[in-house]
């Protein structure tokens, strides 16, 4: 049962460091079931490393990550069943090239989840044809447009059940015309409930989907708040300096 008074993603005192580099240092943030919480800031701001830790494809520096109120940062605990609950989708789509479409998605059924082949087939054919891919299948990724393969991507991550997508910068690789069909699809997740924590450049779909906004500035939340006020009301120099660059371009 779904406690929706408590966060299905809790991030603590995170920080990454290179050397003497701070990516990220010391966020706080929480992710509540169904919510959608978008990360905006400058290229360099910490974004997609920040993702990375919480998937635990970095290393974290310091922090700790929670999830329905269990530590998974902590030491001991299995990643490989921890990104299984916490999905991510990258820019650049990662999909197997020598794989069709269908197996893209139906890989990690079979092997994480241990579905059988039949019904991994029949869950992942479900999506595509949900997404408008029902007849692309049987295809290698070069087949399809950039905007197929991106759709493909969410819904491979999707098709887990993870407890929690994230979405990194998922229409930036993609050419204008094609970025409509990504943001469609994300819409579509939102309406389902998908818990989701996304770094994005699309401020317009920020506003529209988001729950919550949080303004990422040298690995630091400099300002958050509620998506339907953020844009019209921050407060801070750097948060309406930044809105007003993206807004112009």
């Amino acid at each position: 049962m779904i406690d929706w008074n408590r966060p299905r993603l809790k991030v603590v005192g995170l920080k990454k460091f290179y050397g003497d580099r701070k990516v990220i240092n010391g966020v706080d943030l929480e992710v509540f079931p169904g919510q959608i919480v978008a990360l905006i800031g400058s290229s360099g701001s910490g974004k997609s490393t920040l993702l990375r830790c919480v998937n635990q494809i970095e290393d974290l520096t310091d922090g700790q990550i929670f999830l329905d109120g269990e530590e998974v940062s902590a030491p001991g605990v299995n990643q490989d069943l921890i990104r299984a609950q916490i999905g991510l989708v990258f820019q650049s789509f990662n999909l197997f090239t020598h794989l069709s479409i269908l197996n893209n998605i139906t890989l990690a059924l079979k092997h994480v989840k241990k579905m059988d082949k039949d019904a991994a087939n029949k869950l992942a054919q479900s999506w595509l044809t949900r997404i408008g891919l029902g007849d692309r299948g049987d295809s290698y990724p070069d087949k399809i447009s950039g905007g197929q393969q991106q759709r493909a991507a969410i819904i491979r991550a999707v098709a887990m059940e993870p407890k929690v997508l994230l979405l990194d910068e998922v229409t930036s690789a993609l050419d204008p015309e094609l970025v409509g069909e990504v943001l469609d699809l994300i819409r579509e997740l939102k309406a389902g409930g998908t818990t989701i924590l996304m770094a994005t450049h699309e401020l317009s779909f920020a506003r529209e989907v988001a729950d919550w906004v949080i303004f990422l500035e040298q690995g630091e939340i400099y300002e958050q708040g509620e998506a339907k006020d953020f844009f019209e009301k921050a407060s801070k120099p750097r948060t309406i300096e930044f809105l007003s660059r993206m807004r112009s371009r």
